[in-house]
């Protein structure tokens, strides 16, 4: 509602999924509905292994989590000083072929952390 000439991105773009044009920004968008029963955000860096992805490649200006109840915004710049600590693990998600790394990280660390939390 605030910026009206913000458009999502048509089929698969990886460098962000919204765009704002009216302050020149972007957005890309990370649903984790299932952080609602293991407490877990996931943050991807590798899919396949070996090939970086999602954080490690963005270039999005803003991150947003959504999991179903909030919408939590981050920096890409502090979420990797936030994971930089944490142990990557490597496993294939529901609906993945392939295995991914990624971050599994503790959600009130991103929920309690985030830059604006919004009710969705």
């Amino acid at each position: 509602k605030k910026y009206p000439k913000a458009y999502q991105q048509e089929g698969y773009f990886k460098e962000y999924d919204i765009m704002i044009p009216e302050i020149n920004k972007t957005v890309e968008v990370k649903q984790d509905k299932k952080s609602n029963f293991t407490g877990n955000i996931v943050v991807e860096v590798e899919m396949p292994l070996g090939k970086p992805s999602a954080l490690s490649v963005t270039k999005a200006d803003f991150w947003v989590f959504d999991d179903g109840e909030y919408y939590m915004w981050w920096t890409p710049k502090a979420l990797k000083e936030l994971v930089k600590p944490l142990k990557s693990t490597v496993f294939t998600g529901r609906g993945d072929n392939t295995p991914k790394k990624a971050y599994l990280v503790r959600k009130h660390m991103i929920k309690n952390n985030a830059l604006k939390i919004v009710k969705v």
